[in-house]
């Protein structure tokens, strides 16, 4: 049952040991941990292979957080969910740190009795397969499983230990109902990206402790190929010499893109999986994780209330859908939104959201194409107060400076490293915006994952900028950063301070401020601000959802 796991030490045949008082194992572990393996037996089976003498005892931490990045020596369990822990195994050479799931059926023998269960369930194809929902399927199985196993000697069932039981409920839900082998990456809150490069070990990207090596490992192309057909079919998008690459969206909103065979890559069939969020990051969390700060916070507030047009720039993996996701909460909560995508990544707390997402042509699909163009137009006709598009690339980026420019609030993504390079791809091939359109954009938020000496990647707004205006004499565009990164502090300066064009001269006549108290725009920044980080300091308020709420009652008090 783990022939694809590679673990980073040899064992044998697990103890019969029950952990209890007599266990000298358990006299060892630290409290927390004796109390998770007195819950679950498995997990001590797992401690008790483990080459502790090497590695000493893990730690064990119910949750984890952020400031745990900077462990240096990182041997710890964490548990996830449904008898699931994730070890996290240091790495003698000072590479990568390992990443072994602890799964009920790891260290339990199962090839003897998956055979006889694998016989027993084709009695049982019409309640499974009739089973409509993932919760539904997964209630058949179990009772399949229960009518087939006993424990207690009836000679007409299977006859199992326990812990044998737990290891088969466990293993057959994960394979008939989960993502198989990829399941507990998939469940594992902690976890942004799931990689397969090729022939050898899957790498995951960790919340908290980043680039680390999975003990999944793939021996030989055949038994990759053979995993990447096999999950073509579990999403129900076939992978095939014609049609080698495939990108699709699991049940639970993670992105897959498959690539299969060497014809299209030399190392072999690979997959990338960006996992969902059920809950997106809340601009709160990005102050905690000092991506931005308050002022900053406060700053597109107001741009976002007052309806500017706005564009969030960086590479690829820059965190640029996770910050635009956080900051949608800052519109105001009655406005109508019609979000337009690719693949669905965006999540916008607000009820009058009308989220669509383009369609390919494809043999499952017999109806016409509709692209990020066709979806773009027809939104126009929709009477949106906000347009947001997953990302622009193409000739949808003319009808959405078009939409700008009749008084739709738009954002979106968009693929540059600088303003400078945004305005040359948006004025460029395929894009080709006229140039006199550009300055209909308000706002441009260049975002970048950086190194940050003693703590490694992290995610950095490099700096907020105003697009002022484009000179057609000297084909010039004028702006003004805002805000600034400062790489030596790991803080933000602001340069716009009583210098920033659109405060002064957009959004301060639109909050009804006359011309000549223009800057008491200023005044009202900083104390939004304030408002901003008493409400996540004082009250705690981390959620998105929560944030939402709470920004929608305080705009609808005034008080915001």
């Amino acid at each position: 049952m783990t022939s694809l796991l590679k673990l980073p030490f040899e064992f044998g045949d697990a103890l019969e040991c029950d952990h209890g008082k007599k266990c000298t194992l358990n006299r060892t572990l630290p409290p927390p941990l004796k109390e998770a393996v007195e819950q679950h037996p498995h997990l001590g089976d797992y401690l008790h292979a483990l080459p502790m003498d090497q590695i000493g005892v893990p730690e064990y931490y119910p949750k984890l957080s952020r400031d745990m990045s900077d462990m240096e020596h990182r041997n710890l369990i964490y548990p996830v969910e449904g008898g699931l822990f994730i070890h996290i195994y240091p790495d003698d050479k000072g590479e990568r740190d390992k990443y072994i799931p602890i799964e009920p059926h790891l260290m339990v023998n199962l090839d003897a009795v998956m055979p006889k269960m694998e016989t027993k369930l084709l009695g049982w194809v019409k309640e499974i397969g009739g089973a409509e929902t993932d919760e539904e399927k997964k209630a058949a199985l179990l009772k399949a499983i229960e009518a087939s196993v006993s424990l207690n000697g009836d000679t007409s069932k299977i006859q199992v230990q326990p812990r044998e039981m737990e290891a088969i409920q466990y293993f057959l839900v994960r394979e008939k109902v989960g993502f198989g082998l990829l399941s507990p990456l998939l469940v594992d809150p902690y976890i942004e990206d799931i990689s397969c490069s090729g022939v050898g070990y899957v790498f995951i990207e960790h919340k908290i402790f980043k680039s680390i090596q999975a003990a999944i490992y793939f021996d030989t192309e055949d038994e990759l190929d053979q995993f990447v057909i096999w999950m073509g079919e579990w999403i129900k998008r076939p992978v095939t010499v014609r049609n080698p690459i495939v990108d699709a969206i699991l049940p639970d909103g993670s992105r897959i893109n498959i690539v299969y065979g060497t014809d299209v890559s030399k190392r072999g069939s690979n997959f990338t999986i960006r996992k969902f969020n059920e809950i997106p990051t809340s601009v709160m969390e990005l102050v905690e994780f000092g991506t931005l700060d308050y002022m900053m916070a406060a700053y597109l507030s107001f741009v976002l209330e007052e309806g500017m047009n706005m564009f969030v720039v960086g590479a690829t993996a820059s965190g640029k859908t996770t910050t635009m996701n956080a900051i949608t909460t800052f519109i105001k909560a009655d406005k109508k939104i019609v979000s337009i995508e690719d693949t669905p990544e965006l999540q916008v707390p607000h009820k009058n959201w009308i989220r669509e997402t383009t369609r390919g042509s494809s043999k499952e699909n017999t109806g016409a194409e509709v692209g990020m163009f066709d979806l773009l137009k027809a939104a126009l006709r929709q009477r949106p107060d906000r347009i947001i598009v997953g990302e622009i690339r193409g000739e949808e980026g003319a009808i959405a400076f078009q939409a700008m420019q009749t008084g739709h609030g738009v954002m979106s993504t968009f693929h540059a490293a600088s303003v400078e390079k945004m305005i040359q791809r948006l004025t460029g091939n395929p894009i080709n915006i006229p140039k006199t359109y550009v300055d209909s954009l308000d706002v441009v938020l260049i975002q970048a994952a950086v190194k940050i000496a003693g703590r490694g990647m992290a995610r950095r707004v490099m700096s907020i900028n105003e697009i002022v205006g484009y000179d057609p004499t000297s084909e010039s565009f004028s702006f003004i950063e805002v805000f600034r990164w400062n790489p030596a502090t790991d803080t933000f300066d602001f340069p716009g301070y009583m210098n920033s064009y659109l405060l002064e001269e957009k959004i301060a006549l639109k909050r009804g401020i006359p011309p000549f108290k223009k800057k008491v725009i200023y005044t009202e920044l900083k104390r939004r601000a304030k408002i901003l980080q008493r409400l996540h300091m004082d009250k705690k308020l981390r959620n998105f959802y929560d944030v939402f709420s709470v920004l929608a009652e305080a705009q609808r008090q005034g008080l915001f």
